[in-house]
């Protein structure tokens, strides 16, 4: 058994850990500060780095290599002997350093896996709720975490949302619960944890960049069932997280729960015409249903479409697990409201509604945009992270009023329409003005919408290439739409 083998406790002996934290962004630096704490000698490696955070390494004497010194491998992390590393997800499984890592037999975490063994801090030991999926997850997440609160089990949402798993650990009140929002990156490297229930919301082609293929994309997202205690939650609309259920090696007495916007079948969550109904968490689940919300509930959150209900059946499931009654939540869809670029409205005006979900940064994504309007003015495009975009133009070409493509990844884009919807009006926007790239493609759809129409933006494709983030399209959509047609409006 190795020295790491052993480190199961905050209260355990790390001294002898020599540990290299790759990456200081504001989870980096929770490790680094807690490794710190925990008494292990450590070395951050950062080509990016935040000076104010450098400043506070050197105040609790974590060593540190930045900028271009940092990159690749550097001579001073082989010579500093590591026996662990805490990557950030940023860094590829072809990363020159994780692929020495690998030869050298180092073992390689996330924040995740340290947070996992030093959960006992304190004596409020919390149990962890782990969501993941290609869509959905922090709307789900969200969701999850009001209803557990508002049962009075005091929850936190960490992980990929929200504040780094390590200083919720460190909190020092503790938490009841911790809902955990896993992206496949940090499911790739990450080792075993054994969540209270678990749930892969869906899957689809993205980030075959970073992983090489669907098949790796697929097995990092499967990780999330592994070892579950109480329930396995699929999706019934795709059999592939179903496929995972069967796989995984759970915990004795785990049981797989599905959620679905149709009606729901025994040990399923779903929708009975306008009512979200439990048929799993009850003695009959043969004969009846518990009803939890109406649509009317639903629709105090925002825009209501098939994808948001799939949340919060999936959502539902998870706190039925835990025990949380039907008001509970009930109480917590009603007063529940989405994240901003989430299928938001952002204006409606002679007849056209405006929708921003630029948060749909990739095709699975703007799938559940698209499903919901009948007749769409599509503003789609930017950096397609090596996803194929003609199977989602085919699918849609029959309610594309007109497509306009945006973004560096253009051609791809423009080539799908041609092969796959050759009769849907296409417009390019091509600028090298980033600042003029929503106005333009804006302006352009206000010419070519009519009544009836939704203006959609749901690009399918990462921001990076023309705005800050997704929110930076997101506001400068919202923007402009705001100068072209006068207000916002509901």
């Amino acid at each position: 058994m190795g020295l790491l083998d052993n480190l199961n406790s905050w209260h355990s002996d790390w001294s002898p850990v020599r540990a290299v934290v790759l990456g200081l962004g504001v989870t980096g630096f929770s490790v680094a500060d807690t490794l710190a704490e925990l008494g292990a000698k450590t070395l951050v490696v950062a080509e990016k780095a935040d000076a104010e955070l450098v400043d506070i390494l050197d105040v609790i004497g974590v060593a540190h290599l930045t900028g271009e010194a940092a990159a690749g491998l550097p001579q001073r992390v082989v010579a500093f002997a590591p026996n662990l590393i805490v990557t950030s997800p940023g860094y590829k499984p072809t990363s020159e350093i994780i692929l020495w890592a690998a030869q050298n037999n180092i073992d390689v975490w996330v924040d995740i896996d340290l947070a996992w063994r030093v959960r006992d801090k304190n004596e409020r030991i919390a149990q962890w709720f782990t969501v993941t999926g290609t869509n959905g997850k922090t709307t789900t997440v969200q969701l999850l975490t009001a209803m557990l609160n508002q049962a009075g089990i005091k929850t936190a949402a960490g992980g990929n949302i929200g504040v780094p798993m390590l200083d919720l650990i460190r909190d020092p009140e503790g938490f009841d619960a911790i809902v955990v929002e896993l992206s496949s990156f940090q499911l790739h490297y990450m080792g075993s944890i054994t969540p209270f229930s678990s749930v892969v919301l869906n899957l689809a082609d993205d980030h075959l960049d970073w992983h090489g293929s669907f098949e790796a994309y697929r097995d990092a997202k499967a990780k999330v069932y592994e070892n579950t205690i109480q329930a396995c939650v699929y999706n019934v609309m795709d059999a592939a997280t179903e496929r995972m259920v069967e796989d995984a090696d759970v915990i004795e007495g785990a049981r797989a729960i599905g959620f679905t916007v149709g009606i729901p079948a025994r040990s399923q969550v779903g929708y009975v015409e306008e009512i979200l109904c439990d048929r799993a968490f009850l003695d009959d689940r043969a004969n009846n249903a518990i009803e939890i919300a109406t649509l009317h509930d639903l629709n105090e959150i925002g825009v209501l479409t098939p994808h948001l209900m799939a949340n919060v059946a999936a959502a539902t499931a998870m706190a039925r697990s835990a025990g949380v009654s039907a008001e509970a939540i009930r109480e917590a869809i009603r007063g529940f409201k989405l994240d901003r670029h989430r299928i938001e409205l952002v204006a409606e005006a002679n007849e056209i509604r405006w929708i921003d979900d630029s948060k749909a940064t990739n095709p699975h994504a703007a799938d559940a945009s698209l499903a919901s309007f009948e007749r769409v003015v599509w503003i789609v495009g930017g950096l397609l992270k090596g996803v194929d975009i003609s199977d989602l133009v085919e699918k849609y070409r029959d309610r594309l009023a007109a497509a306009i493509v945006i973004g560096k990844d253009r051609q791809p884009v423009l080539d799908a329409f041609v092969s796959k919807a050759p009769k849907v009006l296409v417009r390019e926007i091509d600028t090298e003005d980033n600042s003029q790239v929503m106005k333009l493609a804006v302006a352009v759809a206000n010419d070519l919408a009519s009544a009836g129409d939704v203006v959609l933006l749901a690009p399918a494709a990462a921001s990076m290439d023309q705005f800050k983030d997704y929110a930076d399209r997101g506001g400068a959509f919202a923007a402009a739409v705001k100068a072209l047609i006068g207000g916002f409006g509901g």
